[in-house]
């Protein structure tokens, strides 16, 4: 049963002011006498009809700051986690008390504690959970209800700082907890967007685009991502949903937060179990991962770690723009760890890919969140460096476009990329993505752990409980979560690509899966994906496989149809396939090579007034991870655009000799300048001396020599008249005296 216990010492209940009478708000003194005790028996019960940040003033007995602070934070929406509440708790990111106190429930009435324990076992809530240092509201998603609720570390934590205590110079950051996981809530950046353009669309097109909202487009790398700057008064929710429609733009969404995927255990408790179970020692009898480089998007690592000094290459910090990748939190630390801590050094632990590269990229602030506009940035620029795996232990990037596109990027230069599931417990809802390898986390007995979410997306599981792995300072301690999980498994990727560096990033990613331990139901699952990571069978499985891929992909362009009159921006759709996968389909233009696109669904935008009207013949041409490659059956279209009427004359002048000149020479040199908006090309200029036809000449300058000693003496009329290709005429005109 959950019950929910009032206490005497809580604040005055949350009570919008248009909850009237007002004498139905009792004094601080008398909270719990005057307040019932409610046990709605349904969900939908659970509903408040005031304004959160209006009603959170009677919170008297907080101070101005924190109100104000909460008040902003309910406003703007931004959460500090998302909790379900239900029979047996509260679940979310954090651990909370099992109470709900001083609930504002409906529109008068006013619950000291709430008692669930009617409700079946599938029935619960979602609220959000806003807090100022230990003050938290939880503010349900249905209906609104507003409650207090207490956030509690770990019982992890706390058993740690009583091992601790009294101990001089303990590791004391193992006392702080980073912000973990999974089940963040919907927060985004403010005044800003994430837009995939369609390859080919210019910069130029991309800002009319963006114009009528107001928008500024700033390009990450060499991609057609772009993040789009918004004016204060945009609402962002509304300017992405308007652009995800747009035909020219592949996807637009908000730059979502996002927190790691973990939290540190007892560091007395951890073992290298997992190890042993994924067949690691097996493994480096073949490979240890050599040669291999493997991003780490996170908070930075500890570079002067004794079992990661040796490993590091150099990274790149995208929060301060700077070259500084120490760790700021602990997380990234940790996760480099599990990936590649150096292996027969004679120190501390081991890793899956003990000679790997570790290339610190650090995505996030001193709290750990990071967005998935710096998570894009941070895989664009570790796939120009050279990593050929990207680890990224961060909740919710696998439902991100704007990083699957950059993920896509990083695969088509023979990388792979490894995310975690997340912490939530639930079944995310994601979609299965070809760009990412989403891994969940199991325990000790090759059980889904309790807390590992799950879904359709999940693409392999791995160890992630009890991880003995690396902390910041030069300790060692014991961390859970599928923030471990995921490099475990990008580790054995790199173990793999050292085992066979010839090998494509496709098919190592096929044997990694085909070599999984299969868990659950019979194939791909929805908890474990492939299967359990196994990554002696994996090596194995490299080292066996038979001659590179020889067989070609296939591709053909859906949109526009064969015959098609087209005009301005076209969209050209493709489907494209391969044996093994795609990595990249180029759009040419009467064999002309228009873009490049390496994100599925495979699309471009075509710029049809970039040629004159008539026929154009388009094609594509797909490539694969082993080089393979092949083009499509051409598509014929017509093209008729608009022809602009040129009613501008050319400009025109003569520059010598000068009106008002006076000359005495017997022989001058008389010469023009002209230009046109059509281009020089279209341009006939006529000389006239004295109204006497004396040269023409077509282009940009006309130059004639003139006798002058047949001239009288007197004033003299120079007139050079220009025409270009649309009739249109300029007259320039030069006085002069002999």
């Amino acid at each position: 049963m959950f019950a929910l216990v009032p206490l005497a010492h809580l604040a005055p209940l949350l009570l919008a002011s248009t909850l009237a009478p007002t004498t139905l708000v009792p004094t601080p003194g008398a909270l719990s006498a005057g307040m019932p005790s409610c046990a709605p028996a349904q969900p939908r019960q659970l509903r408040y009809l005031g304004r959160t940040e209006v009603g959170l003033k009677r919170y008297t007995d907080l101070s101005p700051a924190v109100r104000d602070e909460l008040a902003l934070k309910v406003a703007r929406e931004q959460a500090d986690d998302t909790i379900t509440m239900g029979r047996d708790g509260l679940k979310g990111r954090y651990r909370y008390e099992d109470d709900i106190r001083h609930a504002l429930l409906g529109r008068y009435q006013l619950c000291d504690r709430l008692d669930l324990s009617a409700w079946a076992a599938t029935q619960q809530v979602t609220a959000r959970v806003y807090c100022s240092g230990d003050v938290c509201l939880a503010v349900t998603t249905e209906g609104r209800m507003v409650a207090r609720i207490k956030r509690r570390k770990p019982d992890a934590i706390d058993a740690l700082a009583q091992a601790l205590q009294g101990r001089q110079g303990g590791p004391q950051e193992e006392l702080t907890l980073p912000p973990p996981a999974a089940g963040t809530a919907a927060v985004w950046a403010r005044g800003r967007v994430l837009v995939l353009a369609r390859p080919g669309l210019s910069d130029r097109q991309l800002e009319k685009i963006l114009a009528a909202h107001g928008g500024r487009a700033r390009r990450l790398g060499l991609t057609p991502l772009h993040v789009v700057s918004l004016p204060d008064n945009a609402s962002e929710t509304a300017v992405a949903q308007l652009l995800a429609r747009h035909p020219q733009l592949k996807s637009a969404e908000l730059d979502m937060r996002i927190s790691p995927a973990a939290v540190p255990n007892d560091p007395y408790l951890g073992s290298e179990w997992h190890l042993s179970r994924i067949q690691a020692p097996t493994a480096w009898d073949t490979a240890q991962g050599a040669s291999i480089r493997i991003a780490i998007l996170d908070t930075g690592i500890d570079a002067t770690h004794p079992d990661l000094a040796a490993r590091m290459v150099p990274g790149w910090n995208f929060y301060d723009g700077n070259s500084d990748t120490s760790d700021v939190n602990g997380h990234g630390t940790a996760v480099a760890g599990a990936a590649a801590a150096t292996m027969n050094n004679g120190v501390g632990v081991a890793a899956v890919a003990g000679q790997a590269g570790l290339m610190p990229v650090r995505i996030a602030d001193p709290n750990a969140y990071a967005y998935w506009s710096t998570t894009a940035q941070g895989l664009i620029w570790a796939a120009d460096q050279g990593a050929r795996v990207a680890n990224i232990s961060y909740n919710g990037v696998a439902a991100s476009s704007s990083v699957q596109s950059a993920a896509d990027y990083l695969r088509s230069k023979g990388g792979l990329v490894v995310v975690a599931a997340g912490n939530n417990g639930i079944d995310e809802g994601i979609l299965p993505s070809p760009s990412m390898i989403p891994v969940s986390a199991t325990d000790e007995s090759d059980n889904k752990t309790s807390w590992s979410s799950y879904g359709a997306f999940v693409a392999l599981a791995a160890p992630g409980q009890n991880i003995w792995t690396t902390t910041r300072g030069g300790g060692y301690g014991a961390w859970w979560g599928t923030s471990l999980a995921s490099p475990v498994v990008a580790g054995a990727v790199a173990l793999m690509m050292s085992a066979r560096p010839s090998m494509s990033n496709s098919q190592v990613e096929s044997l990694l899966y085909a070599s999984a331990v299969d868990l659950g139901s019979a194939g791909r699952d929805a908890t474990y994906g492939w299967g359990r990571l196994d990554v002696a069978a994996a090596v194995r499985a490299v080292v066996a496989a038979p001659a590179p891929d020889s067989q070609a992909p296939v591709a053909a362009i859906t949109a526009p149809l064969p015959g098609a009159t087209v005009n301005g921006l076209v969209a050209v759709d493709v489907n494209a396939s391969d044996n093994i996968g795609v990595v990249r389909v180029d759009l040419k233009v009467n064999g002309t090579l228009v873009a490049s696109d390496t994100s599925s669904p495979y699309g471009f935008s075509w710029d049809s007034t970039s040629q004159g009207n008539g026929v154009a013949q388009l094609s594509v041409t797909a490539v694969d991870a082993a080089g393979n490659a092949a083009a499509s059956t051409s598509v014929q279209v017509s093209v008729v655009n608009a022809v602009a009427v040129d009613s501008q004359a050319p400009q025109l002048s003569i520059t010598s000799p000068v009106t008002g000149s006076k000359v005495s020479a017997n022989v001058i040199n008389v010469t023009t300048s002209a230009s046109d908006n059509a281009g020089a090309s279209g341009i006939r200029q006529q000389l006239y001396i004295d109204g006497q036809l004396v040269a023409t000449v077509a282009g940009a300058t006309l130059s004639y020599s003139w006798n002058v000693k047949k001239a009288g003496s007197g004033s003299h009329v120079l007139q050079v008249v220009a025409q270009d290709a649309a009739g249109n005429v300029s007259v320039a005109t030069s006085k002069i005296t002999k």
